[in-house]
């Protein structure tokens, strides 16, 4: 058996107060009206007698009827279960002719009418019961996905950061392997390089949230290591303008679209340009990347295109509602890439 926790034994406490407040409350106002104690009893118990039966089917139905009966789709056992309930309740009313045969016929009409109209209160008192049990279980319910549903966000967000670092060394580590090849003394420095961002993205990263201001430096050095894949043909400006560096944002979040430009913004056959910006305005951060087009082929295997569907994917799990998300290949061929967050 489920041991009652602390709000259940909070919310049977309200129930028995409006209850208690319900019944007390008319017998104290003839009391205060008439200051006869005698009288105030006899009223109590009349008070007590009408709703006697009322009292007992709430409870048991908020208690063990609706739960155990009416959620799991007994619907007709739990009307018959309130009936005879009712019935036992409220036998006596069964016998009260035997009492009263001297009664006029019209006496009973209104007798009978009384009745009626007490039924009426008694499944008044149970639908209130069913829907205030109703009312709690579907909150329970909401409460339950809510918290299931951080939990699998929180899976997914790790996942998806899980994939960005091993995405970014493996296109790290293949611009360094071709460096080797041209400049050995240029390799040793990218290696140092690299270890200072593998530091960063290591150690600095582990919480969901960064200052801008350790991102904009991981975002400038790593795009100083990717320069070096590009010869002259290839222009490349990287501005960071960020003027209150305290702002946090969830960390390597434009990573893998500055790698996506350099990725097919560069070409060392064509001309090329690869522009980034970082900007703060009227409270937003605003990342913009232009770049030359140059498509990959199938046989390209500079990448698995993974990066920019987690970004997107990452930015509606974090900041739902409060980005924006432009991306557009202009006709002169120019891929602009515009993400607006609220800060």
């Amino acid at each position: 058996m489920k041991r009652p926790t602390k709000q259940d034994l909070q919310l049977f406490g309200a129930q028995a107060a409006v209850w208690a407040f319900i019944l007390l409350l008319p017998p104290l106002t003839a009391y205060l009206s008439t200051h006869d104690w005698a009288n105030t009893v006899t009223f109590e118990q009349m008070v007590w007698t009408m709703l006697r039966s009322p009292l007992i089917l709430y409870f048991v139905n908020f208690y063990l009827l609706v739960p155990h009966l009416f959620f799991k789709q007994r619907t007709w056992l739990f009307a018959l279960c309130n009936l005879l309930l009712m019935a036992t309740i409220n036998f006596g009313f069964f016998f009260m002719k035997d009492y009263m045969p001297d009664m006029p016929a019209n006496a009973w009409i209104g007798f009978y009418t009384g009745i009626f109209v007490y039924f009426l209160l008694n499944c008044t008192v149970i639908a209130a019961a069913l829907g205030l049990r109703h009312f709690i279980r579907t909150r329970q319910i909401r409460q339950q996905l809510q918290e299931e549903k951080a939990k699998h966000t929180e899976a997914e967000l790790a996942w998806l950061k899980s994939q960005i670092n091993p995405h970014f060394l493996f296109n790290t580590l293949n611009n360094i392997s071709s460096l080797t090849q041209m400049d050995a003394e240029a390799a040793q420095d990218a290696i140092a390089q690299l270890s200072d961002l593998l530091r960063y993205a290591m150690y600095e990263t582990d919480k969901p949230l960064v200052s801008i201001g350790g991102e904009m430096e991981f975002m400038r050095n790593y795009v100083e290591l990717m320069k070096l894949r590009c010869n002259e043909k290839t222009s490349v400006s990287c501005t960071l303008e960020v003027t209150n560096q305290q702002i946090e944002i969830a960390p390597l979040l434009f990573i893998s679209l500055i790698e996506n430009a350099f990725k097919h913004g560069a070409d060392s056959n064509t001309p090329s340009f690869i522009r980034i910006s970082l900007r703060e305005e009227n409270g937003q951060i605003i990342f913009t990347c232009d770049n030359s087009n140059h498509p990959k082929t199938a046989t390209d295997r500079s990448g698995s295109g993974i990066g920019l569907d987690n970004t997107r994917r990452r930015l509606e799990l974090l900041y739902e509602g409060r980005y924006e998300w432009e991306q557009s290949i202009t006709p002169e061929g120019v891929y602009h890439l515009k993400i607006t967050l609220q800060a």
